[in-house]
């Protein structure tokens, strides 16, 4: 088997030369790992020498992590693991070590190791993580950090795998919701861009070939219309484009942003939709912040940019505020319009109980059932309007291609008529 020498830093912070036999190189630095050292060069042992390969460390893992994206599938697995292996007993470098080597290699594998090896380093387990934001976000390490003070990082991590678990549940719900009405729409425009690109071009021919004269106003709206489709087809792709960018420039300006979450807020339908989840993430995010130890004002400061939506990221800047001169959350919160009073009255009288995570948590749920009632109702809505609409549409085609030969069967019959007086 071959041998490996490497160079490390042990746990505490202590150079470490010596020699480790093992298949590969990343067998080599799993077990050098496993001794409990950060692997800082290695070199494959040869009858001329040592080829080395030095280790980025903690930088450029940092640096690695930060390429591609990580799925929020994976963090909420690996919080779950996480949790479940440190209720266990095993210690944290031990946990670390084994759900790096549950990944693939990528991106978050590389963000696991160094964090391990900045935790054998003497960094704290939320220290280490905040320096991967891309991965794990401010929620996540203030939670991390919270447990670490109270003793109860197991109790944390299960808790943040259950807030995972449900907000991913309540997307997938909404996400759900739009893939068929999307899938239906894909299709119908398909067939209508074909229809008007090839068909009506063909009915058009045959209607000057046969020489009807001036056409019914329906049939010429139709055929104007199919001609200018056919004449600017090469734009219709850009036109998605051209309201994807204005849609970014828009939403990179605050003022912007608060636009469009308002209008999100108040589509017909949708809107409800949007609000119920939104107010949801809000009342479980905050609800699961306190509960897990975080001060009241550091716990708005999180939600603030963790809640999603302009319009409820300022009623959360009103409530802090408000906390700061002593007033209460409920009050602000009455002031945008986006809350319900129940759940205002909800929030007063936890806040007067001394209950607000808890009823904060059980409004959560209140709303992702309300949320489920109206993905289905939503569904059932969208099918028979989609129904109509798409009908609409296809009759408009047939009796506006329909009408001149109504027209000239009317005139022939009229001529035939005329004949036999």
């Amino acid at each position: 088997m071959p041998t490996f020498t490497f160079e490390g830093i042990d746990a505490q912070g202590r150079e470490v030369k010596s020699e480790v036999e093992a298949g590969n190189e990343q067998e080599a630095l799993g077990r050098i790992r496993g001794m409990g050292v950060r692997p800082v060069k290695v070199a494959a042992k040869s009858g001329r020498g040592a080829v080395v390969t030095p280790m980025a460390g903690k930088k450029s893992a940092g640096i690695l992590a930060g390429i591609g994206g990580v799925p929020s599938k994976s963090i909420t697995q690996f919080t779950r693991q996480f949790a479940t292996l440190i209720d266990a007993g095993l210690p944290i470098v031990r946990s670390l070590d084994i759900l790096s080597n549950q990944q693939k290699t990528g991106p978050f594998k590389s963000a696991i190791d160094a964090i391990g090896d900045d935790v054998k380093g003497g960094s704290t387990l939320s220290e280490s993580m905040a320096k991967h934001p891309k991965i794990f976000d401010k929620l996540y390490v203030s939670m991390v950090k919270a447990g670490e003070a109270g003793g109860v990082l197991d109790t944390i991590l299960t808790r943040l795998a259950e807030f995972r678990e449900k907000v991913e549940a309540l997307r997938r719900k909404i996400v759900g919701a739009m893939v068929y009405p999307a899938a239906v729409m894909t299709i119908a425009v398909i067939i209508l861009a074909f229809i008007m690109l090839f068909i009506i071009p063909g009915f058009e021919k045959m209607f000057k070939e046969m020489d009807l004269g001036e056409l019914p106003s329906l049939t010429q709206l139709l055929i104007t219309i199919a001609s200018t489709i056919k004449a600017f087809w090469f734009l219709l792709p850009g036109i998605p484009l051209a309201i994807f960018i204005a849609f970014k420039i828009t939403a990179a300006n605050p003022q912007g942003r608060y636009m469009i979450d308002t209008a999100k807020l108040n589509i017909p339908v949708f809107g409800q939709l949007i609000r119920k989840s939104v107010i949801s993430r809000f009342c479980r995010t905050l609800g699961t912040l306190l509960e897990s130890g975080v001060t009241i004002l550091d716990a708005l400061n999180i939600l603030r940019g963790a809640v999603g939506n302009a319009v409820i990221a300022n009623a959360v800047g009103e409530v802090h505020a408000s906390i700061r001169e002593g007033d209460n959350i409920a009050t602000p919160l009455k002031r945008c319009k986006a809350f319900d009073d129940i759940v205002v009255n909800m929030i007063d009288v936890g806040e007067e109980t001394g209950e607000l995570p808890k009823m904060l948590s059980k409004i959560a749920d209140n709303y992702d059932s309300e949320v489920d009632a109206t993905v289905a109702g939503l569904t059932a809505l969208l099918e028979p309007i989609m129904i109509i609409g798409l009908g609409g549409i296809v009759g408009f085609i047939v009796v506006a291609l329909f009408m001149p030969m109504i027209d000239m069967m009317q005139k022939l019959g009229a001529e035939k008529g005329g004949g036999g007086d």
